[in-house]
């Protein structure tokens, strides 16, 4: 009998990941079955978390940052970028300057310093 050639098909999405080593004919049935298995609760949390993250914008970010008072402080922009990293927000530093400097427009945060060494802080209360 002639040994039939194995394919691996390798599944991931989220917090999961699965591997599957089968017969070319086998491996529409397999994946049915693993994904059959993992809890549909898992996936709709796993799809949720990933459609929250993607629809945070950094001004989004930031204006949280203010509402929380994190901003009653001074703060330089690579203050702010570390802050944000921490979270699991990972912008350029170009992005996050442009939004501190529109929340300066916007009357919601003052700027001190000089160009390239401006410290931001909370201009009114949220």
């Amino acid at each position: 009998m002639e040994e039939q050639r194995k394919i691996t098909v390798k599944l991931k999405k989220g917090g999961w990941e699965v591997e599957i080593s089968c017969s070319a004919e086998e491996v529409e049935k397999a994946v049915k079955a693993v994904l059959s298995s993992i809890p549909e609760a898992a996936i709709k949390e796993e799809e949720s978390r990933h459609e929250r993250r993607g629809a945070v914008t950094c001004k989004t970010l930031i204006e949280n940052l203010w509402r929380e008072g994190y901003f009653l402080q001074e703060r330089t922009l690579s203050d702010v970028d570390a802050e944000l990293s921490r979270r699991g927000y990972h912008y350029d530093k170009t992005a996050i300057s442009h939004t501190l400097t529109d929340l300066v427009r916007e009357g919601i945060l003052t700027r001190q310093g000089s160009m390239r060494n401006y410290r931001y802080v909370q201009k009114k209360p949220p």
